[in-house]
């Protein structure tokens, strides 16, 4: 039945000019980079229990991953659901410790090579981040940015190492590693000087980027504000852009990290006309920041639409970040990252030269009218065909592996 509706759809999408098997062969080369951190509540292995710096999940679902093995066991399970060939996303604070625990200054690539390992054996790519957050170090709100020497060199030390783990970590597995630098830095309330923070945070990432990395692509990322830093950010998206210009390196630009009346699609083909490659956080922004589970809306697929609209795919690395502890965190992962894939089949399915082309000659009526009318076509068989042809589980049927799983695993946790 399913090959039968996926023939009906072939000729559905064939009459507008559209070749549904080239569509799927790109689909399946679009890698995405599956965040750690669902899995555990953005919890990490280094055992103090902190939180802060702007990060919270809300909720108690149980069954949470308590160890590494448990994550990684998670993050299997939700890997055999999602159709495709992906990657990982880790941040420092899920160091394997087995050998001994050391602070954030001090990590080296001993400490992630089990992870290292792990990918290689799932044919996955592997992402990094530093952690400047949830650390005694960032209680006051200020980490690259700090006044204090010393607990900004801490930092920077930090960052630094990163970028070696990163950079080994795309070594091992042949092919590059992004490493993300994110932080919390602000003010809760009205600061007296914006100015000196921003100095200090350029000084410092220059010193974090002086050493330059095969196998790694360095990333920054902006934000509009966040919980403690209400008034004002450091790292503003005015401030991330500049230096990345400058240095020419990725821009992060995260789906829920701007007014929720600003469009982040709209950012892209401006981002990109000044740097070489972007970095994309998938996320579903509820009124504010709010990291809920990506799904299929408009947002989504607009952005999904304008990267491949401007053949963006080769530049962009597209990574999910959201925590949602009040559902099944496998669930959570396994919805967020099927529902990015169906946007960016939508938008390989779009008859976009002819769109182009109607655009080009002015019939802006045509061109309103072929994007209503493709609204309809028989997008489901075809993305059924791809979870077929990817060995993964068709239409709702993943959500009963899920429930079992949960039965089996998750629900003896406690």
């Amino acid at each position: 039945m399913s090959s039968s509706l996926y023939s009906i759809a072939r000729e559905a999408y064939a009459a507008f000019g559209v070749d549904t098997e080239a569509s799927l062969a790109a689909l399946a080369r679009i890698p995405i980079s599956l965040h750690c951190w669902q899995g555990d509540d953005v919890g990490g292995f280094e055992g103090d229990g902190l939180t802060g710096g702007g990060i919270q999940a809300t909720g108690n679902y149980p069954g949470k991953a308590r160890t590494i093995d448990e994550l990684r066991q998670d993050l299997a399970k939700a890997l055999s659901l999602i159709p495709g060939s992906h990657r990982l996303n880790l941040h420092a604070s899920y160091a394997d410790f087995s050998g001994g625990k050391v602070d954030r200054d001090a990590l080296e690539v001993a400490h992630f090579q089990s992870w290292i390992d792990w990918c290689k054996t799932h044919g996955l790519g592997l992402d990094f981040n530093p952690t400047c957050f949830a650390h005694p170090l960032a209680n006051d709100g200020a980490t690259l940015s700090h006044q204090d020497p010393a607990i900004r060199a801490f930092w920077i030390e930090h960052a630094r190492r990163c970028r070696v783990i990163g950079a080994e970590m795309g070594r091992q597995l042949e092919t590059s590693s992004v490493v993300n630098v994110w932080i919390p830095d602000g003010t809760k309330d009205l600061p007296a000087d914006r100015k000196a923070p921003r100095e200090r945070l350029h000084a410092a990432l220059d010193e974090v980027f002086s050493t330059r990395h095969d196998h790694l692509l360095d990333a920054v990322e902006p934000k509009l504000f966040g919980i403690g830093s209400e008034s004002y950010v450091v790292g503003s998206h005015e401030f991330y852009l500049g230096y990345a210009v400058k240095n020419q390196i990725l821009m992060c630009l995260d789906a829920g990290h701007f007014h929720p009346t600003e469009s982040v699609a709209d950012k892209i083909s401006s981002v990109l006309e000044y740097v070489p490659e972007i970095l994309l956080h998938v996320s579903r922004g509820v009124r504010w920041d709010s990291d809920h589970v990506v799904i299929l809306d408009d947002p989504t697929k607009a952005i999904m639409e304008e990267v491949v609209r401007g053949g963006f795919t080769a530049r962009t690395h597209i990574g999910l970040d959201f925590f949602d502890a009040s559902i099944n965190r496998v669930a959570a992962w396994v919805i967020g990252t099927r529902s990015t894939l169906k946007a960016l089949l939508m938008a390989l399915l779009e008859p976009s030269a002819q769109l182009r082309e109607l655009e080009a000659a002015g019939d802006n009526t045509s061109r309103l009218a072929l994007l209503e009318e493709i609204r309809t076509l028989p997008f489901g068989a075809v993305w059924e065909e791809f979870c077929t042809r990817q060995s993964t589980p068709t239409g709702f049927s993943w959500m009963g592996e899920v429930k079992q799983y949960e039965s089996d695993v998750t629900s003896a946790r406690r």
